[in-house]
């Protein structure tokens, strides 16, 4: 018996999709615009803050086009449809009358109408979870999460800087125009 994996997307496999970036299908010129146009509005200096222009820019952008996860909703929809048109319906055939190799055939057939029907909206279901509403929501849990974590890290240091800009100053030699009576 042979295990199947089923294929990962190659920009998956390195990380290139993303449920706050671009999907497939969406308009890179457009989306730089923004980021470029976010960049003029806020003029951001050194790497923290370009991060947080780039966060901007990405989460503008998700929100500008929600609609793509209701494409790839309905794409994907349309494709079990096809697949229930398709695919035999084994659960009404006799165990013995089972051929695996025609259940195989019969899928391959169905995915390529899919990919044939649906076209370039087929890259939104190969993707999977990335091109949901349940992943962008997971991975704005773990974007607040670790905005949090980097907002207490800068907390921390801005207070040590505080304390020692404090003790250096409190430190310094004072130039005092009295003297001591003695």
């Amino acid at each position: 018996m042979s295990v199947r994996f089923k294929k990962i997307h190659p920009a998956l496999k390195h990380a290139g999709y993303s449920a706050t970036a671009l999907l497939p299908g969406e308009d890179r010129t457009a989306f730089e615009k923004l980021h470029r146009a976010l960049i003029a509005e806020f003029t951001p200096v050194g790497a923290l803050e370009e991060d947080i222009v780039a966060d901007l820019a990405r989460l503008i952008w998700r929100k500008q086009n929600l609609a793509t996860f209701r494409i790839a909703q309905l794409a994907d929809a349309r494709r079990e449809q096809i697949k229930d048109e398709t695919v035999p319906r084994l659960e009404f055939r006799i165990p013995g009358d089972i051929d695996a190799d025609e259940k195989e055939e019969a899928r391959r057939a169905a995915d390529e109408q899919a990919r044939q029907e649906l076209g370039d909206i087929h890259q939104l279901i190969d993707i999977g979870e990335p091109a949901t509403i349940e992943g962008l929501m997971k991975e704005l849990d773990v974007k607040e999460r670790l905005d949090g974590m980097i907002n207490r890290c800068l907390k921390q240091l801005l207070t040590v800087r505080g304390v020692k800009s404090l003790s250096s100053s409190t430190s310094a030699p004072q130039i005092s125009g009295s003297r001591k009576a003695g």
